[in-house]
């Protein structure tokens, strides 16, 4: 069976909340349209379509329009060697959507990233907490309209013991430079 032919199953299960599927350069995406029952679609597609193991789950930031996230979940069968492509939208107002991680484990972590670094709460999850970022971190560093040069912050206590800029977050390094601590943001200076 082809990841067509599965897609297509996964739609006729669930009608109008899944679209139909979309091919581009090979890959087959669907979109469910109310992300409330992105649970049930995941559990149907793993139990009944054989898509036993989750790739990945990642977030889009389509900030200025609404929804505002998008969420898309990589699928594969192990058995069937398959690839699916789920994706749904949640709005900004709302922010928070059902978890997965009772249907894949592994989601647990990749929930917890999404959201440490977008704030897309994920209802159910066994241990929605920061995983990169420290507790306490007051922003939400992949979003778009964090901006690239940073946010000064005052963390008394908890990193630094002087109030230290968040230049860019902690992803953010120049590119090229004498060594990887010239492309420290915390260490550049003006000059650098």
């Amino acid at each position: 069976m082809t990841a067509l032919e599965l897609a297509q199953k996964l739609q006729a299960q669930f009608g109008e909340l899944v679209s139909a599927p979309k091919e581009f350069r090979g890959e087959i995406s669907v979109q469910i349209s109310d992300a409330e029952k992105i649970t049930a679609v995941c559990a149907f597609a793993k139990k009944e379509l054989g898509f036993d193991y989750l790739v990945d789950v990642s977030s889009v930031d389509n900030y200025g329009d609404d929804p505002r996230w998008t969420l898309v979940y990589e699928l594969y069968g192990m058995v069937h060697r398959c690839h699916l492509r789920l994706k749904t939208d949640v709005s900004e107002e709302k922010s928070e959507l059902p978890t997965i991680s009772q249907v894949w484990r592994t989601a647990d972590w990749h929930e917890r990233e999404i959201y440490d670094m977008m704030g897309i709460r994920f209802r159910g999850h066994p241990d929605l907490r920061r995983i990169l970022m420290w507790e306490g971190y007051p922003y939400f560093p992949l979003r778009k309209d964090f901006p690239l040069a940073g946010r000064p912050t005052d963390l008394p206590e908890v990193a630094f013991t002087k109030p230290a800029p968040l230049e860019g977050g902690p992803f953010v390094t120049l590119a090229g430079g004498r060594d990887s601590m010239a492309r420290e943001p915390r260490v550049r200076t003006a000059e650098a």
